[in-house]
């Protein structure tokens, strides 16, 4: 797969006056079409992997040289290993996929601390397979606990920013659970609609005055799923678009229910929603709390779930933060910097 050389260790004085080892990895992989994929275009992905462990990273052709402190320089040809290995079986990496393999790699260093990376090792992140899609992994141990906490509990909470995953992932879950026929309907519903009346207002069908508020678990479908295979199933009933509002008095048995955006639930709708659980169900509620567009005084059902069922038998919670985003490391920034401006009354820190 890939040859390894280590340098010799030099030592190198700082300002205090103290000693430090740095440590000189070599890597050459035996494809040169797949380290090229590996370092990204440009070599975006190594630079993002200097700025992210402050290390320093030399590519030519297919060999990549490491230099940094001994345990840096073996986190970095771990996370170098699993890209590769990444690349191999799924292709085209993204900034996502690595900062999924720089968090990885952490973990496995926990876990097997005296044990030297290798190939082979493990991936200890959870996954998923949809036909389409093949086998998709969690980026960030946030998505690990997600993945793992829909395949223990049957009704899962995932609280937290926008870009952290939790639709694409929650639709991605249950197109898989489809496929292996272990739910027979995916139920998908969201509160933008809350009122029925409202939906009057906008032309056409049920589902053409829906679709604009669920475009963006259609676009997770349609990344999971074939466009013709998601046309069927919405005309055959195995996936329902299901306003929030027209919920009331069903009970959903063996189906994988969505609720997204549950932040703009009011109370009673989100326990008019839970309680639609039936046997052989599952149920995902996503939300961000920071995003309530609620009217002003109106509590967030969502809030107060996650309140009234903490502790509760057979639900799951799993909250993601501002270093969990995956979408794009300036929208990490971005929430992170509203986050700060939220918590200083309006004035983000410098």
């Amino acid at each position: 797969m890939m040859k390894t050389s280590p340098g010799s260790g030099t030592a190198v004085a700082t300002r205090e006056a103290a000693v430090e080892e740095s440590a000189e990895i070599a890597l050459t992989f035996d494809d040169n079409r797949l380290a090229g994929l590996v370092f990204g275009h440009y070599d975006q992905h190594l630079a993002h992997m200097e700025r992210r462990l402050g290390i320093t990273l030399n590519a030519l052709g297919n060999r990549v040289v490491i230099k940094a402190p001994p345990d840096l320089a073996l986190r970095a040809r771990r996370v170098l290993e699993s890209l590769y290995e990444r690349v191999r079986l799924e292709g085209a990496l993204t900034l996502g996929d690595v900062d999924g393999a720089i968090q990885e790699s952490a973990m496995q260093g926990i876990l097997f601390p005296a044990v030297p990376a290798a190939p082979a090792v493990r991936p200890t992140f959870d996954q998923i397979a949809t036909r389409k899609r093949g086998v998709v992994r969690a980026r960030n141990a946030a998505q690990d606990t997600y993945l793992r906490a829909l395949r223990k509990h049957e009704l899962v909470f995932a609280d937290g920013p926008a870009g952290t995953g939790k639709t694409w992932l929650a639709v991605g879950y249950a197109v898989s659970l489809l496929e292996s026929g272990q739910a027979e309907r995916l139920i998908l519903s969201r509160p933008a609609v809350e009122a029925g009346e409202r939906l009057g207002f906008l032309p056409g069908d049920m589902r053409d005055k829906v679709d604009p508020y669920l475009r963006p678990i259609y676009d997770a479908l349609h990344d999971f799923m074939e466009g013709r295979h998601v046309e069927r199933a919405l005309q055959t009933g195995m996936i329902e678009v299901a306003p929030l509002a027209f919920m009331r008095g069903r009970t959903l048995a063996n189906a994988v229910v969505l609720l997204d955006e549950a932040q703009n639930t009011t109370s009673m709708q989100m326990k008019m929603f839970l309680t639609r659980l039936g046997e052989g169900s599952r149920m995902i509620v996503n939300g961000d709390p920071s995003q309530i567009d609620l009217p002003s005084g109106q509590k967030s059902g969502l809030t107060e779930a996650l309140r009234i069922l903490d502790g509760v038998e057979g639900v799951g919670r799993v909250q993601f933060r501002d270093v969990d985003v995956v979408r794009h490391d300036l929208v990490r920034r971005i929430v992170t910097a509203y986050d700060a401006a939220s918590r200083t009354g309006g004035h983000a820190a410098p």
